[in-house]
């Protein structure tokens, strides 16, 4: 799904546009027991209960792809007779309404998804009609030829309140406030399936994450039956490891500059597609041969791309590059500069040793004081 497709499906959780047929969840003490179940039908609920759901099912459509939003595709094995995937199918074309479906999945998400604490699980399940466009890409609301259902499951920590004082208009008083365990926004959750070309499409779902840096490999594996991807750190400490390993002892200063400076390019090209740009290993091989890597370096590349990102999905250029700043660590020195001014940063040979440069030609603060490029030190002496 792109960021187009997710956002046509955050719309329909709104009074006015809302087609949730049934909600269903069950509460999970911190000993992994179930305390409560609900099944309601959605649009019988209080208005004030309906808008704090809705801001759940948003929050678990939130978040950047490829970070907190992945897509992933069930493997073949998954869609067996018996598979995750046949099970999830069947959940959905039970509307919500099978209890032994529902107890099942329960049970399930229960054993596998590793959380210290109470939680509370939920499930809806909406049948979309999805409206027809023009050419001009305006929706024809009388031009449908399709109803996408799908299941979204929400897995919600939750906590008991912060101990305080509150004000009792009844009684004008300050006294103690009463404790109480409250729901929050998800943690973990998908939508299946997914909505992908504006169309159902049952091999894939969308996972959200909140953590985007540790996702929770049991269940995806277990309950979902989906290949586990890498985590956005991990792709960038994949990146990272193979930008080292090719260019060896020629990963410098300013071969790693170049590097980030055509994969920013590369970004600003493609930041109106509703796609987020993803790098292949053939065009991570490309990035590294336009950036000065020697064709020596590059010789043993597929197999150590092979080794380092095995069959996982192509790395995203949003998990291994900031755009909005370039730094340079050292074990005492950080220094940051805007990613179009990288060039004031130079390397340089000063009295035998291999120095970073800054030019001190304009305004300068140190310590929040301005002072003057230039001026001498206190013993007289020229500035550097």
């Amino acid at each position: 799904m792109n960021k187009k497709e997710i956002s046509e499906i955050k719309k329909q959780f709104t009074p006015g546009n809302c087609a949730i047929t049934r909600i269903c969840g069950c509460y999970v003490d911190g000993e992994k027991e179930k305390k409560s179940e609900m099944r309601e039908a959605f649009l019988s609920l209080p208005e004030e209960e309906m808008f704090k759901y809705f801001e759940i099912f948003r929050k678990n459509l939130s978040g950047t792809l490829g970070k907190n939003l992945i897509n992933m595709e069930f493997p073949l094995s998954a869609e067996s007779e018996g598979g995750t995937h046949d099970f999830l199918m069947k959940l959905r074309a039970s509307r919500l309404s099978d209890d032994a479906l529902l107890d099942l999945f329960y049970d399930k998400v229960i054993e596998n998804y590793d959380y210290t604490g109470s939680f509370l699980i939920l499930l809806i399940h909406n049948a979309y009609d999805i409206p027809g466009k023009s050419a001009d890409g305006q929706e024809m609301f009388d031009a449908s030829d399709e109803v996408y259902e799908y299941l979204i499951c929400s897995i919600c920590p939750v906590k008991l309140s912060k101990p305080g004082l509150c004000y009792n208009a009844e009684q004008g008083t300050i006294q103690n406030r009463v404790r109480d365990w409250l729901v929050e926004l998800p943690d973990t959750g998908f939508l299946f399936p997914a909505f992908n070309e504006r169309s159902s499409d049952i091999h894939s779902l969308l996972f959200y994450s909140k953590n985007a840096d540790e996702f929770q490999a049991r269940l995806v594996e277990e309950v979902l039956g989906c290949i586990l991807p890498m985590p956005a750190s991990s792709q960038k400490e994949t990146f990272n490891s193979l930008i080292e390993e090719t260019l060896g002892d020629d990963c410098n200063y300013e071969s790693v500059k170049t590097i980030h400076e055509k994969l920013s390019e590369m970004v600003e090209e493609k930041k109106e597609e509703p796609e987020p740009l993803t790098l292949d290993k053939a065009e991570v091989r490309a990035l590294l041969s336009q950036s000065g890597a020697a064709p020596e370096r590059l010789h043993d590349f597929d197999s150590r791309y092979e080794e380092a990102a095995g069959s996982h999905a192509p790395i995203l250029a949003a998990n291994v590059i900031n755009t909005r700043k370039f730094e340079i660590r050292t074990p005492d020195v950080i220094i940051q500069v805007s990613p179009d001014r990288a060039d004031l940063v130079e390397t340089r040979v000063v009295d035998g040793r291999q120095c970073l440069v800054i030019p001190m030609d304009e305004h300068v603060e140190v310590n929040g004081i301005c002072v003057r490029p230039g001026a001498k030190d206190p013993a007289g002496n020229d500035p550097f």
